[in-house]
């Protein structure tokens, strides 16, 4: 069988993740890799055989997506370019971790797709939703990468077609202890933002990790450092907490190794507000953003000594097994019924 496994490359998760995923296939298939989207730090092991600019959102300095730097600079004309020229047909099977250059271009001629990602199982059964309605998020969520067939992971197994997180190898061999200090990662604040508030709760070391920086600086009680994905990891594993936007795979791997967590939220990012929801119902405290008014809220927090106590085993392999039997079997019955 020979698979295109296709991977979003705006932001890190995604490829954190596919480092796993990929020789887990490997193990079953031949397997061909596609990017698209940018304002991702993480490289891949493995060669890449396509790489597409794809629609990208960007974060802006206040706590979101950047909306008008977002739709500024994406070209629907390229999309549909590279919608076309994404062979596809090539290919026996496509799995695709939320990347709509190949999703759309599967939808468009008429080629299998399973959806492998976190995504996948925001509105699926017994899934905590938030409580309002982001009509616009909504359908982004719901069609940026539409496929055939859907297979999710969350914080916790809310029904059958969802597994737990995929944690990275690099973090599972952690020995995780403390030191006193907080990581910190928040892309979507500036770094004059982020000190302005953490530099007001005195006696508190705090470890930013920022996209804005390319060389390490300290601000009063606030350590700014650029973006390195060992020595992110090195700190995730020795400190005190962790406070962070609602996305997938930081929080996820915080509470792998059992990390005091927060969370903020991104604004104009729908995905995250469900996330934040299924943590908070999990006991981790939510931050609607980064003011001086939840100052006492981040106080709190430092004093309570609490972490969230679940388990995520490595089913890796299992999961893309599992996947790839029922795809097998489904693809078996219709050529039976026909």
């Amino acid at each position: 069988m020979k698979i295109l496994y296709a991977i979003q490359g705006t932001g890190n998760g995604h490829l954190s993740r596919a480092k796993e995923v990929i020789p887990a296939i490997l193990n079953r298939a031949q397997v061909d890799i596609l990017i698209s989207g940018t304002q991702a730090e993480v490289g891949l092991d493995h060669k890449v055989n396509y790489v597409y600019k794809g629609l990208s959102f960007y974060f802006g300095k206040n706590g979101g997506v950047d909306l008008f730097k977002t739709i500024a600079k994406n070209n629907i004309f390229s999309v549909l370019k590279e919608i076309i020229k994404c062979p596809v047909k090539e290919y026996d099977l496509v799995i695709n971790d939320f990347e709509p250059i190949s999703a759309w271009a599967c939808y468009f001629k008429g080629v299998k797709s399973i959806s492998l990602s976190h995504q996948s199982a925001l509105y699926t059964e017994n899934v905590p939703k938030p409580k309002h309605l982001d009509l616009i998020g909504s359908f982004i969520i719901k069609n940026y990468a539409k496929c055939k067939y859907n297979y999710g992971f969350h914080f916790k197994k809310y029904n059958n077609k969802i597994y737990t997180p995929i944690i990275r190898n690099s973090i599972r061999i952690l020995e995780p202890f403390e030191k006193d200090y907080y990581t910190v990662y928040l892309p979507a604040y500036s770094d004059e933002n982020i000190i302005n508030i953490l530099s007001k709760i005195k006696g508190v070391k705090w470890k930013v990790f920022s996209k804005e920086t390319k060389k390490y600086y300290q601000k009063k009680n606030v350590y700014i450092k650029p973006i390195d994905g060992k020595k992110f990891e090195k700190s995730l594993a020795s400190c005190t907490g962790i406070l962070c936007g609602a996305g997938f795979e930081t929080p996820a791997e915080a509470i792998y190794l059992k990390k005091k967590l927060m969370v903020i939220p991104m604004k104009n990012q729908y995905e995250q507000h469900f996330n934040a929801k299924a943590l908070e119902e999990l006991g981790v405290p939510i931050l609607k953003s980064l003011k001086k008014e939840y100052i006492p809220k981040i106080k709190n927090w430092i004093k309570n000594d609490s972490s969230i106590e679940l388990e995520f085993p490595n089913e890796t392999q299992k999961i893309v097994d599992h996947i790839l039997y029922e795809y097998i079997e489904k693809e078996s019955l219709v050529l039976q019924l026909y």
